[in-house]
């Protein structure tokens, strides 16, 4: 085979409806590993909402598992239309009541949200990689929505934060205005 054969084959197989193409490797492992990862967030997620006390750090949280879980559904349509196996899920976790956690062994509401907001950031980075690294439109587009909702769920973390007093900054720079 020449390259222009190699060429117009590949061509063929990159044109027309997306959702025909094959998905590469890459966008296999990258679609796979993010239903895996979100199986295990949500199990944890769920826990956590037996942890909290606070009402609004709850809804939220509430609002990450539906949002995860919609990911989830999105995901898995495409990894078997194209006839990839999908990865173990971990049952519901029960509901719980607070008041029977015993006070050592809960988790508090600041580290939920900081536990929360750290894995917003990691999902923001891991759909951005998705994007670049797809070769299919439509694939790309789904992790841009998916990008979107992380980003302004993002949002709504760090307001709760910096409102509740949970948010502790790095040290802040202080320019002195003395000249030296």
């Amino acid at each position: 085979m020449n390259i222009n054969t190699i060429r117009s084959a590949i061509m063929g197989i990159l044109s027309g409806n997306p959702k025909d193409e094959p998905m590469h490797y890459g966008e296999v492992f990258g679609t796979w590993t993010h239903l895996s990862v979100n199986h295990g967030l949500i199990a944890g997620y769920q826990t956590f909402v037996n942890h909290i006390g606070d009402e609004d750090l709850k809804k939220l949280v509430q609002e990450a598992i539906e949002a995860m879980k919609e990911e989830n559904r999105q995901v898995e349509e495409l990894l078997k239309t194209n006839g990839i196996g999908l990865p173990p899920a971990p049952p519901e976790r029960p509901v719980a009541h607070l008041e029977d956690i015993p006070p050592g062994a809960r988790f508090s509401d600041p580290e939920i949200a900081a536990a929360v907001s750290k894995d917003v950031a990691e999902g923001l980075v891991a759909a951005s990689t998705m994007i670049g690294q797809s070769i299919r439109e439509d694939i790309a587009v789904m992790y841009g929505q998916f990008h979107m909702a992380k980003a302004q769920f993002g949002a709504k973390m760090l307001k709760l934060n910096k409102t509740k007093g949970w948010l502790v900054p790095p040290p802040l720079q202080v320019k002195s205005t003395e000249k030296a």
